[in-house]
């Protein structure tokens, strides 16, 4: 894919740097309002289950044409056209790149005998799992990291109203032992089925968790270790030696991080049922057709992508806060940062080239209204400009009415603020109750100042089902697909991991035997401090 010019090298780069000198620095959002009457339904898109407002963004028509302009001249939809056709666009490992593939329909896409071969076991186990009646399972723990655990870890809470009454689901990730052991405290052998999520059956921190559980089940009279563990992965031979009998694989062109479509999908199968489960893979179907077939200009990921490097280039902002306006999705804001943060933060370019550029954000978040009683304070007024991404469900899954409605209009509020934010005058006229009644009034509103003018994303699905939530999780995929496939970097490897890795399997033996030869200073002596 290396043909396609990198952004920068490009004519629209140069022609979008202009623009940003000449009208977007200096953006006011206030007075585009107060200038564009019909600017919130010029600057809305739907897409599969989902509606987006971009309006209290800092851009306009003419700043989405050069946008747009810098897509087509890289190549934007013929290099989209080659991800989803099979290439190996993953240059670095020789891999295709086709979690897309996965929830295709039966029939369709590539691999697809396969692919529903898989789907079709791992189904039929989930059904058994489900049955607790015959299975005698109450708890189901899932045991791997990375992108063995995220998806999982936020698809099923973000689908508890859909999830089987009787059983719990545990996840555990961290090599820490105070991960695994309050999990373990919770559990009886006989009703507990762990799942052993992990390609080559070695990632250190999932099979030092593995072997620490099956040591335990074994401690606790458990009988029967191949009908209470089970293996995701494609290493049947270390599986087998570990004694589970039952594994479900998947294939080198699936990374981990988008993998929950998977056979890694297996907890969220037993919890939501086989039918939910099809129904998540059918919603993020529909968002890669969006992806495939809609033109640019009202093509949802693609704007997104757009957007973030107009954000991350232009703006130079270095981070983004995601706000999801609904519990179920706690754990969706660190589900996105490992999805556009391994895929994304990248130095050099396909060529190896080092980039002159920023790429990934920071992404981060959490619940509202959590997060206004936290960091919104630093959002409102910090001396960073930090994009946000709110995310609204019109209908809740339950019948508490009055909470939702506050709940959605603290959204609102909060977008609003961001935009809005108050002047020193109208500061001025405020009744403060809290403030010392002697603290001079004029600096008083300096303090309550807001800068406003700064921009937020409202996405808003209509209720939070299997399916919508698959439209969700492949829209995201593919936005960071598209800001990477500008800069020219490989959004599929991740070999900023690795390094780490193997300097702890030099420094775990020495952990033990204190020897620090060629280490340096500061190494050596943690080791001395932290040795047991």
């Amino acid at each position: 894919m290396n043909h396609y010019p990198r952004c920068d090298r490009t004519t629209a780069w140069a022609a979008l740097a202009g623009h940003f000198e000449a009208h977007g620095r200096e953006f006011d959002l206030r007075e585009a309002f107060d200038r564009d009457p019909s600017r919130f339904e010029a600057l809305s898109f739907e897409a599969p289950e989902i509606f987006a407002d971009l309006s209290k963004n800092l851009l306009d028509k003419a700043t989405l044409t050069f946008l747009l302009d810098l897509a087509l001249e890289c190549g934007l939809s013929e290099r989209r056209d080659a991800l989803l056709a099979g290439d190996p666009v993953n240059a670095t490992e020789g891999r295709a790149v086709l979690h897309t593939a996965l929830r295709a329909p039966r029939g369709e896409g590539p691999h697809a005998h396969q692919v529903h071969e898989v789907l079709d076991a791992m189904l039929a186990f989930a059904q058994e799992v489900r049955d607790t009646e015959r299975s005698g399972i109450t708890d189901v723990v899932n045991i791997g990291i990375g992108g063995s655990d995220l998806g999982p870890q936020m698809a099923v809470p973000a689908l508890d109203a859909f999830a089987h009454r009787q059983l719990r689901f545990h996840f555990v990730s961290n090599v820490d032992g105070h991960d695994l052991t309050p999990v373990l405290r919770q559990l009886h052998p006989e009703r507990t089925l762990f799942i052993i999520a992990s390609k080559t059956f070695t990632t250190q921190e999932t099979m030092a968790n593995a072997h620490a559980a099956r040591d335990w089940f074994d401690a606790q009279g458990g009988v029967d270790r191949a009908r209470h563990f089970v293996g995701v992965t494609t290493n049947l031979q270390a599986a087998a030696a570990f004694g589970i009998t039952r594994t479900f694989g998947f294939w080198d062109w699936v990374g981990g991080r988008y993998s929950m479509w998977s056979a890694i999908g297996l907890p969220i199968a037993i919890a939501i049922g086989p039918e939910n489960f099809r129904a998540l893979l059918d919603g993020a179907h529909a968002m890669d057709r969006h992806f495939a077939n809609t033109p640019l200009p009202h093509n949802l990921p693609v704007l997104l992508g757009l957007l973030d490097v107009w954000y991350r280039n232009f703006h130079r902002f270095s981070s983004r806060s995601v706000a999801p306006y609904h519990q179920g999705l706690k754990r969706l804001p660190a589900y996105l940062q490992q999805l556009e943060m391994e895929s994304n933060g990248k130095q050099v370019d396909m060529a190896g080239q080092r980039l002159p550029f920023a790429t990934s954000p920071v992404v981060w978040g959490e619940p509202g209204t959590n997060g206004q009683h936290a960091f919104f304070q630093m959002l409102h007024q910090g001396t960073d400009v930090i994009p946000v991404e709110f995310i609204a469900v019109r209908r809740a899954a339950h019948g508490l009415s009055d909470l939702h409605r506050k709940l959605l209009a603290n959204c609102l509020a909060q977008s609003q603020a961001l935009m809005k934010g108050k002047t020193a005058p109208e500061a001025m006229t405020d009744k403060v109750p809290t403030a010392a009644a002697s603290f001079d009034r004029a600096v008083l509103s300096q303090h309550r100042t807001f800068p406003g003018n700064r921009p937020s994303t409202t996405l808003v699905l209509e209720s939070l089902t299997p399916r919508s939530l698959g439209a969700l999780i492949a829209m995201y995929e593919h936005r960071v697909w598209t800001s990477g496939a500008l800069w020219g970097i490989n959004s599929f490897d991740q070999w900023g991991v690795e390094l780490g890795k193997a300097l702890c399997n030099d420094l775990l033996p020495r952990m033990d035997s204190g020897d620090t030869a060629g280490l340096d200073a500061s190494t050596a002596g943690l080791i001395r401090r932290l040795q047991t």
